[in-house]
């Protein structure tokens, strides 16, 4: 039985005797931008309620939400650009079964023989 890759899979339905496994299946771009952008605004509403609690908190919370307020912002973006990035085992340990593809060759040219002459002469 043969492996096939994730573009295998797209581009040809599945035959009767390999079942389609959904879990495999990626996220709608749209819905990947959604919980991307939900993370991103969740992050930044928790730094925005950690820099309003520091004019009100005493003592060492009023430094725990300064910390908050401050290193939030580079960690709302590195969330908002962490993708769903799901591989497949098969794509990672390509089976030997594959057949491979021989690249085409240009067959050897006929070779002219002469001298270069430059510009000025």
């Amino acid at each position: 039985m043969a492996t096939h890759t994730s573009a295998d899979r797209a581009a040809s339905p599945a035959t009767p005797d390999e079942p389609v496994v959904i879990t495999d299946a990626r996220l709608a771009r749209s819905d990947d931008i959604e919980m991307r952008q939900r993370r991103y605004a969740y992050t930044m509403l928790i730094r925005t309620v950690c820099f309003v609690a520091m004019f009100f908190v005493p003592g060492l919370w009023r430094w725990v939400c300064l910390a908050g307020a401050s290193v939030l912002p580079a960690i709302a973006v590195i969330l908002a650009n962490a993708r769903e990035n799901r591989t497949h085992p098969q794509d990672l340990n390509p089976s030997d079964e594959e057949p491979e593809v021989a690249m085409p060759m240009l067959a050897p040219g006929p070779v002219i023989k002469g001298t270069v002459v430059g510009d000025d002469g």
